[in-house]
């Protein structure tokens, strides 16, 4: 969704000479103490209002302007804006996050809420590290704005937490639930009598017969490859287990060059030794090589749940994009065929130097209501991480494929959170390393020494907080 291109700005006097090591400094000492502060707006908290709204308190939101568009996020104001109706909301979107609020962290003025997303977002690891974002557990034990009984917590997806945590905090609200897998058109099987491969000897079968027939198997974002690391990394966790994941994420030695990393490079190899690659692809961006599979140029893309929406305006009918786990590799694989890539995404924080902390919070309750969560799932064709929120809501083809694949994968769904933890590791090194390997110029081992320097480097780097997942 936009989410491309590092961008980054560096602050007066040279502080900001690292992304990772700290693109806030100077931050905490911007006013208040190291912890943040409460906010300036303060109100009585009550049965009514748990988590202490000043109702006539302005509240500013900033949104990233990507494959979600605003009008989503302009509907939760208007949902805010009836609840406390004498609150002014500011709204503003943008698709450089970075370059717009970096320097607003900085001076200590950052708005209520963020949309820290796309290719220009603020780094986490220096927004953790320097203590620039709001804990956010008191909302998860506020109660459900309209669910009865339950509080924030327990209305939400598994591992909607985990992966907004750092250090059992739990700092970023990741808003949608977001499935991870190789994407193709119902239509086009369906025309050319092609069946879906379960193992990866059937995929590369079938890569042939689509070759064969005039269309190029593959294509993917050339300008942001590491689309491809997604069903790589994906294929080596079916094959050897979750904590193939959890070894890349712990930054462990040689984790990058494990048996199981090693067998899926070598399988992903296959497609770029038997040239089943659009040609071109390596020079096409996500845009470009989506619109080329949606032209029926290629059969195959790497992608998450946001395909559908983003490529609304240019899909043809009756197309019925599908989502499908990765092939596996063998009988040996642990986890079985139907396991896909599941995880929240699309983050969200309140600023801790905020001037509206409750009200950021406040907010985030209502995107996190059930009538807040349908209404986005309806303007953007997207799951959130509220639970059980798409009854009764008519989704189009490609997200009832998304809900049917996480229903199929259900407990042996699995994810990886390194990107999170630290961002220039996927989006500089491993990205570079993928834009060497599909487009032929690397060896399989040498793509694999090349991220796991990548890793090592982040590992030795002093000036980078580290985070240990534990599960």
């Amino acid at each position: 969704m936009n989410r491309r291109e590092i961008l980054r700005r560096t602050a007066a006097a040279g502080l900001l000479a690292t992304p990772a090591a700290g693109l806030l400094a100077g931050c905490a000492t911007s006013g208040g103490d190291d912890k943040g502060d409460a906010g300036t707006y303060k109100g009585t908290k009550s049965e009514q209002n748990p988590l202490g709204v000043k109702e006539d308190a302005p509240l500013e939101v900033v949104i990233f302007n990507g494959g979600f568009g605003e009008d989503y996020a302009k509907a939760h104001e208007a949902m805010y804006k009836e609840k406390y109706p004498k609150a002014e909301i500011k709204h503003s979107a943008t698709q450089e996050i970075n370059k717009t609020l970096q320097p607003r962290f900085v001076d200590g003025t950052p708005p209520d809420v963020v949309n820290n997303s796309g290719a220009g977002q603020i780094d986490f690891n220096g927004l953790v590290s320097q203590n620039a974002v709001a804990d956010l557990n008191e909302l998860l034990d506020a109660p459900s704005l309209d669910q009865p009984g339950k509080k924030v917590r327990e209305t939400l997806l598994p591992g909607a937490v985990e992966v907004g945590s750092y250090d059992g905090k739990f700092l970023v609200l990741n808003y949608t639930y977001t499935a991870y897998g190789i994407w193709y058109s119902t239509k086009l099987f369906t025309e050319r009598n092609w069946q879906y491969a379960k193992t990866w000897d059937e995929h590369i079968a079938l890569c042939k017969q689509i070759k064969a027939a005039g269309i190029a198997p593959w294509t993917y974002a050339g300008k942001h490859p590491r689309y491809m690391s997604w069903p790589l990394i994906a294929t080596a966790i079916k094959f050897g287990g979750p904590s193939v994941a959890m070894a890349i994420d712990n930054l462990e030695p040689n984790a990058w060059k494990s048996d199981a990393m090693k067998a899926a490079a070598d399988a992903w190899y296959q497609i770029v030794k038997d040239k089943y690659i659009l040609d071109g692809t390596p020079g096409l961006d996500h845009i470009q090589s989506q619109t080329a599979w949606c032209q029926g140029k290629a059969a195959f893309i790497s992608c998450g749940s946001w395909l559908e929406n983003e490529q609304a305006k240019v899909t043809p009918a009756g197309f019925n994009m599908t989502i499908a786990p990765t092939p596996s590799l063998g009988s040996g694989d642990k986890l079985p065929f139907e396991a896909i890539r599941g995880t929240a995404g699309e983050p969200f924080i309140v600023p801790s130097k905020a001037k509206n902390v409750a009200g950021g919070m406040e907010y985030f309750r209502v995107m996190l209501s059930k009538k807040g969560a349908q209404d986005f799932t309806k303007k953007v064709s997207s799951l959130t991480v509220v639970a059980g929120t798409t009854e009764g809501v008519e989704l189009p083809f490609g997200l009832s494929t998304v809900v049917k694949a996480l229903e199929a994968s259900g407990s042996n769904g699995f994810n990886w959170v390194y990107n999170n933890y630290y961002r220039k590791l996927e989006r500089e090194l491993v990205d570079a390393a993928c834009g060497e390997f599909f487009s032929g110029r690397s060896t399989p081992a040498e793509f694999l020494d090349a991220c796991q320097k990548g890793a090592d480097s982040i590992a030795q780097d002093s000036s980078i907080k580290k985070y240990k997942r534990a599960a």
